[in-house]
């Protein structure tokens, strides 16, 4: 019998965000990722930047507070902290590309144990692309991390020997945040960080269907 519980969308937040380190660039990308804003440690000097043209991103306004002419990537309102600025798309991807970023943090449909990435598209027929920035990011930034439930609403793992969905970068992603576990991907393949409590490592894998270094 299972004696553990999923981290919710917030704690699993609140994991990522405790890896950051201090002075950091960062990039957040659409969906789960943006709450990871939100639960940055206090004392922490973490510069957010989003790929439509903000560096110095805050975490979300109160209620009532929202101003939709400052807005992230995936469209929600954000705040600007002390000494944040706005600046035009290109300068944005230019940052992107040339490395200036310590760390992104993307959302996936399927990693592979070595690090490449799919989260572009699932390939079925009729589905909208939005690979957005993500082909920038995932190649550009010093780290890439990836925020996901483990498994899918089917029950299937997305972590994966071989990526089936077309691919957004490969060998890029080093680590894998989800609501049971944390994961780094190496050459040799998945290397355990950390579970929820009461999640042992043979059902861990098990639900992965593949081997884990500890």
């Amino acid at each position: 019998m299972s004696n553990y519980q999923k981290r919710s969308k917030t704690e699993l937040a609140a994991r990522v965000a405790q890896d950051i380190f201090n002075g950091a660039y960062v990039n957040l990308g659409i969906g789960q990722p943006t709450l990871v804003a939100n639960h940055l440690p206090a004392g922490r000097e973490v510069v957010l930047q989003s790929e439509n043209g903000i560096l110095g991103m805050g975490p979300a306004p109160v209620a009532g507070e929202e101003d939709y002419d400052l807005i992230n990537a995936g469209k929600q309102p954000v705040t600007l902290l002390p000494g944040g600025c706005y600046f035009h798309h290109a300068d944005s991807f230019a940052m992107m590309r040339g490395g200036h970023l310590d760390i992104c943090v993307l959302g996936a449909f399927q990693v592979s144990s070595t690090g490449d990435l799919a989260n572009w598209s699932t390939g079925e027929a009729g589905a909208i692309p939005a690979v957005g920035g993500a082909m920038d990011l995932a190649v550009g930034a010093k780290q890439t991390w990836v925020m996901m439930d483990l498994l899918t609403k089917t029950g299937e793992c997305k972590v994966v020997k071989q990526c089936s969905y077309p691919l957004t970068g490969l060998a890029c992603v080093k680590r894998i945040y989800t609501d049971l576990c944390t994961l780094e991907c190496t050459l040799e393949g998945l290397r355990l960080i950390d579970t929820v409590p009461g999640l042992a490592i043979t059902e861990l894998e098990r639900l992965v269907g593949l081997p884990i270094q500890q």
